[in-house]
């Protein structure tokens, strides 16, 4: 594996592993021709190792030495040259041993466990991103939370990094507070947070506006889950259309107003849950009119969001995604 694959799978900075090698003496174990560094599994494994050892609160210097001084158990000839035992063996499969059980030791998966385990949250078949993701969001770590988002948007373009990468791992660390009585909510809050400005530094600048071609994207009252209005807003500045985004729960006297006051192409209104999902609201907007008499305007109204399931409103799009809600726009909004 490259450095870049070995930090996105540990939920590392690439600056963090050339750290570790260099100050550490944690690099790949074998030398390879070329200029790019490859590391094996076993590489990897003393990596994860170090994660796992920093993660508790243990100095990076204090970690790599413990690290390190296993490898060199593990090499001993000693070691090597008698058959392992029944307990030795469990040992190396990742297995709790009953000896390991008495002496209170946790024991050390191998590679393939700790890859099955990966970061304790069900990612089921996704990309290897969102396992760095995860563990970096579990870790509470800023700077390589970051650092891995901007390189998945960079990668996949934020329609893919939203829909393959990003809303994956969202999903699974949602699923984990649910399941563990609110005990991961710093952690969803913490992700959530370092999303939303991944997406904005990602984004361009906000396009101009275009009389008649604006798009209002806000939450309907009720509502305050705006991430996945931040990623349609960028997407929407990414392809040069104006938006005007509003946020969380605006009550229904603002909606009306800034519709008014931009004379909007399409209002986008997302619903979380069915509770906020207001059908009423969705027609009295798409009923408004604008302009001057013989030349009166409406916008196109798109109810999005998992809210809007089984209360579709007659005659106003309902993309069940973010390509489809982008495709829908860039067809009603004037270039």
């Amino acid at each position: 594996m490259t450095t870049g694959e070995v930090a996105r799978r540990l939920g590392v900075a690439p600056t963090t592993v050339r750290t570790w090698d260099r100050r550490y003496g944690l690099g790949p174990a074998a030398h390879t021709g070329g200029r790019h560094r490859r590391w094996t599994p076993g590489d990897v494994a003393r990596l994860e190792r170090m994660c796992a050892l920093t993660a508790t609160g243990i100095p990076p210097a204090e970690a790599a030495r413990t690290v390190l001084g296993e490898a060199t158990q593990e090499q001993a000839p000693a070691a090597r040259a008698a058959p392992a035992p029944p307990e030795a063996a469990g040992e190396a499969a990742g297995e709790e041993t009953p000896a390991r059980r008495d002496e209170g030791v946790a024991p050390r998966p191998s590679l393939r466990a700790r890859s099955r385990a990966g970061s304790g949250l069900r990612l089921g078949d996704v990309r290897q991103e969102c396992k760095g993701i995860a563990r970096a969001a579990l870790r509470l770590d800023a700077s390589a939370l970051d650092e891995l988002l901007e390189t998945a948007i960079a990668e996949h373009g934020l329609v893919a990094a939203w829909t393959e990468v990003i809303m994956p791992t969202l999903q699974a660390v949602g699923r984990k507070w649910e399941s563990s009585g609110e005990k991961y909510v710093e952690v969803e809050h913490f992700l959530s947070w370092h999303v939303s400005g991944a997406l904005r530094r990602a984004a361009p600048p906000t396009a101009a506006d275009r009389p008649g071609a604006t798009v209002v994207l806000a939450c309907v009252p009720g509502e305050n889950h705006t991430l996945p209005l931040e990623v349609l807003a960028a997407a929407l500045a990414e392809r040069g259309l104006p938006v005007r985004m509003f946020g969380g729960a605006l009550p229904v006297e603002s909606l009306v107003t800034a519709v008014r006051r931009t004379g909007p192409a399409a209002v986008a209104l997302w619903a979380q849950s069915r509770t906020t999902a207001s059908r009423p609201l969705a027609q009295h907007v798409a009923a408004m009119e604008w302009g001057v008499r013989g030349a009166r305007r409406k916008p196109v109204v798109l109810t999005i969001g998992p809210g809007w399931s089984g209360r579709t409103v007659p005659g106003l799009p309902r993309p069940t995604g973010l390509a489809e809600a982008v495709a829908v726009l860039e067809t009603v909004v004037p270039r």
